[in-house]
């Protein structure tokens, strides 16, 4: 029988202030999960330090609470030790673009099979309101003494540098749709980021439900044609710049959808295979670590030996 979304619920109590947008992320990962038919024992979710990463309590999984901007490297391990899982990750502009911005680049390089959601409100809630990477120059939010003076994090743009191969936007109060990105995220074969926008009602009193809602809008909807897949190097030549030209706008007009897929990349699993064959076949995480007592499983020497052949 088919999972429902409440097969994915856990027992813990929801700790989010009244009207949070991180309710709607969580129902959309809720419901992708279960239109996957994701079996939660092959599942994890990696979470960070902040109000988005107690996703990792309430879904259930086999899931991970790391540390402050660390929730990335630990996810590319644990797909890297084990290719079968269903990795995601869970975690705030802030956690993600801030403090783990070296690892949010390094994924895109990789093209590791993970998918990346950003529960993006521009502020650090969990500590009080502080401006996050993504709030806009100049904005003040009522947690600001002052104006914010630093520039904004486009984290489309970043991981379209980075080298991500699914590059997608939502936003947290349309859940339906929402819960069609991360379920194409999820399917898509290599690093995968969602930035999903969503009103913080407790600290950011400046982008607010009625303020996004004047300013969001689908691409698909506004443009029948909008094709954002790469099939070829052709294909990304002749989409390219109205690819860029989508993820520059902003202001009073934000797209939301799938700006980006390319299916013309081998993922750092296929890349393994590749350079180690049998990889895929028995990955680090289904090899004996020892026969009889002795000793059979040595991953630094595996590494180090590939790295001398080359």
């Amino acid at each position: 029988m088919a999972r429902r979304w409440l097969d994915y619920k856990t027992g813990a109590w929801v700790q989010w202030c009244p009207g949070c947008g991180d309710f709607g992320i969580l129902n959309s990962i809720y419901g992708a999960l279960a239109e996957l038919d994701i079996d939660p024992t092959n599942l994890v979710v990696v979470g960070g330090i902040g109000c988005s990463s107690r996703s990792v309590y309430y879904i259930k999984g086999n899931n991970v609470h790391t540390i402050h901007g660390r929730a990335i490297p630990i996810a590319s391990g644990i797909k890297l030790a084990n290719p079968e899982l269903t990795v995601i990750v869970t975690g705030g502009d802030g956690d993600l673009l801030g403090i783990g911005g070296g690892h949010f680049t390094a994924l895109g390089r990789r093209n590791i099979d993970i998918a990346i959601f950003i529960y993006d409100n521009a502020v650090y809630g969990l500590t009080k309101g502080q401006a996050g990477p993504t709030l806009p120059l100049w904005a003040r939010t009522k947690a600001l003494a002052y104006p914010n003076i630093q520039g904004s994090v486009n984290p489309l743009l970043l991981a379209f540098a980075a080298g991500y191969t699914f590059i997608a936007r939502g936003y947290a109060y349309h859940v339906n749709q929402l819960k069609g990105l991360v379920k194409a995220a999820i399917q898509h074969k290599g690093s995968a980021v969602v930035d999903i926008l969503q009103p913080c009602p407790t600290y950011n009193d400046f982008m607010t439900q009625e303020w996004y809602e004047k300013r969001i809008y689908y691409l698909n909807e506004e443009d029948p044609t909008w094709d954002p897949v790469i099939r070829s190097p052709e294909d990304m030549k002749v989409k390219a710049p109205r690819i860029l030209e989508k993820m520059l706008e902003t202001g009073d007009r934000i797209p939301l959808g799938i700006f980006f897929q390319d299916l013309t990349k081998d993922t750092m699993e296929e890349r393994l295979e590749k350079a180690m064959p049998g990889y895929l076949r028995t990955p680090p995480a289904k090899r004996p670590i020892d026969v009889k007592g002795r000793i059979t499983l040595h991953p630094f020497k595996i590494f180090k030996d590939k790295l001398l052949e080359t």
